[in-house]
């Protein structure tokens, strides 16, 4: 297990940026627990149905709020109350905010009996947790997944990959890697490949053939960018045209929680049966080929220091963009700076421009 600092990136462990805690289907009025970034939290759902995300112990005694079928609390039915999660252990009750609003044995609520609590947001069926090291608002937006409220796309539905032993930095290398879409991912006849940097955005614009994906004489065009550290999204062209999404969370130091979703623009609104039916063949398409990528992380050593030639994409820029989410955010300005602009690392139709 590779750790952050000797990928040398920052001085922080986790980066700053937004990141999938959970699917919102599992998030409901039964406490839970989650453990990204080393530590626990719960998340749980208020009277409201709204989600909240906090410390999963409590500051009273230690008591883990989510961990507990047999207190009275729980079997009572008092483990949440309103928009209030209350301990198991003494009862003490604590409102969204993370203060104690309730001690069922005293009038006096001491002022640091306060839970930590997180925002998060809920959006195209998933709950979003902004982390930052400084502590600071966000300062990158949480896409907007539009496609999810647009009766004419098939909503995705979310594949869990599981924990991996594997450094965020191995994955994101992934966005300049051009020369292994054909060996690992069946691609044919690279017609482009190129990158883009501008500020927390990193792209990549990709067009080839496939041996499966499209017929011969087509190609499978796909634009792909991460906003921040851990949210890729892609779009592809074709009979179903699509939007993917990739996410991985830091669990620990070196190891990551990857989810897969897919969803597709269907033929007919609202989507039919074989509507549905073709967007969920796609998406486990692209589900079978990000493990493809899945595997490889898996079984590789951690690499520091990559042994490049010209041809195997700007890795080292990717490296650098991201070392801008594990540094204070006043020093964003200057790795964006180092990188910001465009790198082309195959095009035939400026080749042919040329002839």
């Amino acid at each position: 297990m590779a750790r952050t600092a000797e990928y040398g990136l920052g001085e922080y462990v986790y980066p700053r940026g937004w990141f999938m805690v959970a699917e919102a289907a599992e998030v409901t009025n039964k406490p839970n627990t989650v453990h990204y970034f080393g530590q626990d939290f719960v998340l749980y759902r208020g009277e409201s149905g709204t989600a909240y995300m906090v410390d999963a112990y409590c500051p009273h005694m230690g008591a883990h709020l989510a961990k507990n079928a047999t207190s009275y609390i729980v079997r009572d039915g008092e483990h949440i109350e309103g928009e209030s999660i209350r301990c198991p252990f003494h009862g003490w009750r604590f409102g969204p905010d993370g203060a104690c609003n309730h001690i069922p044995y005293s009038d006096f609520i001491p002022k640091a009996a306060k839970l930590k609590s997180y925002p998060v947001v809920e959006r195209a069926g998933i709950i979003w947790f902004w982390h930052d090291p400084e502590g600071l608002e966000p300062d990158i937006d949480l896409p907007p997944f539009a496609e999810w409220d647009d009766p004419s796309w098939v909503r995705w539905k979310i594949d869990h990959l599981g924990i991996i032993d594997c450094h965020p930095q191995e994955i994101v290398d992934n966005m300049a890697d051009a020369p292994h879409m054909v060996p690992v991912h069946g691609s044919t006849e690279c017609t482009y490949f190129n990158n883009s940097f501008d500020g927390p955005i990193l792209w990549q614009k990709f067009g080839a053939g496939h041996r499966t994906l499209v017929g011969t004489e087509a190609m499978l065009e796909t634009d792909t960018w991460y906003t921040g550290p851990a949210i890729l999204q892609s779009r592809l062209t074709g009979s179903y045209p699509s939007l993917m999404l990739i996410c991985h969370t830091p669990v620990e130091d070196g190891v990551v929680m990857v989810w897969h979703a897919l969803m597709s623009k269907a033929v007919n609104t609202p989507p039919t049966a074989d509507d549905i039916a073709a967007a969920e063949a796609y998406a486990e398409t692209g589900r079978l080929a990000l493990s493809q990528d899945f595997e490889i992380w898996g079984n590789k050593r951690p690499c520091f220091n990559p042994l490049q030639i010209p041809a195997d994409g700007p890795t080292h820029k990717v490296r650098i963009w991201y070392r801008q989410f594990y540094n204070p955010r006043a020093r964003a300005g200057e790795f964006q700076k180092r990188v910001d602009g465009a790198v082309t690392t195959y095009d035939s139709r400026l080749q042919q421009s040329a002839a």
